[in-house]
């Protein structure tokens, strides 16, 4: 998933974004290549990282549009849109509501909305340039569907909203009202394999019963209806599991349109 970025930059993804009337500057956020330690050491690094680049965008009034391997970049995004004042739309497949405690799988990644929430990694959270734990009742898990036994009992017990695909047309909007009396600003977060793998194969996570492309233009502009977006992540493409393109294309495809979206008045 760490080729996804490059991989999406190349396929024209500034063109489309330049096409559809933006200026685009692009900055890369990565370590020297012998600065990799370990997985949770230098995430938290390309956090803080992160979080510096997307305040500079913000200070200068840029929409931060952020392409990145793995979803717990979302902290350092967070931090940098500021904590205080933003909440978060987290589309995909997976909950990402795993602590160290509940994890089976190990993977830091499966821990990133807990993180947000201020559930676990609170000290190395803590050390990320302006960030501070989202209560839950801003934070909305959307098309999510492939939960860990704990880690949903995890989620049964928070005041995390959680809209189901089959309950997206049905429920979206009332939980974006209920979340509209605590922000006014979102985060778009945007996990590829969010949609159904039948649509596009984003990852080897990808799975079934997820949402198509017509759910997504749909969740977007309701959210845009609702709030001000304040920034965009696309995260967990692995160009190696799209064999026809189709996930490089709906990427391209659903960053274009929140970008779209975010800069209406």
């Amino acid at each position: 998933m760490g080729a996804g970025p490059e991989t999406l930059l190349g396929s024209g993804l500034q063109e489309r974004l330049r096409g559809d009337g933006h200026r685009v500057h692009v900055k890369v956020a990565e370590l020297p290549a012998d600065g990799w330690h370990a997985e949770i050491q230098t995430s938290f690094e390309l956090m803080r990282m992160l979080a510096r680049a997307v305040r500079e965008a913000r200070d200068v009034n840029r929409l931060p549009i952020v392409l990145a391997g793995n979803c717990n970049t979302a902290v350092g995004t967070l931090a940098g849109l500021g904590a205080d004042s933003t909440g978060v739309i987290w589309f995909d497949a997976h909950a990402d509501f795993n602590t160290p405690e509940t994890t089976t799988s190990g993977f830091l990644d499966g821990t990133a909305v807990a993180i947000l929430t201020g559930r676990c990694w609170t000290q190395l959270a803590a050390t990320v340039p302006d960030f501070k734990a989202l209560p839950d009742e801003r934070v909305c898990l959307v098309g999510t569907r492939d939960v860990d036994s704990l880690e949903g009992g995890l989620l049964d017990e928070s005041r995390v909203a959680v809209v189901a695909p089959r309950q997206l047309r049905s429920s979206l909007r009332e939980n974006l009202t209920a979340m509209s009396e605590h922000v006014e600003r979102i985060y778009v977060h945007m996990d590829l394999d969010v949609l159904d793998s039948g649509v596009a194969a984003a990852n080897e996570f990808a799975v079934s019963g997820g949402l198509t492309l017509d759910d997504m233009h749909y969740a977007l502009s309701e959210i845009a209806h609702t709030f001000r977006i304040s920034g965009i992540s696309l995260t967990a493409f692995d160009p190696s599991a799209d064999g026809d393109g189709s996930a490089c294309k709906a990427a391209v495809s659903l960053i274009s349109t929140a970008a779209s979206l975010a800069s209406q008045p």
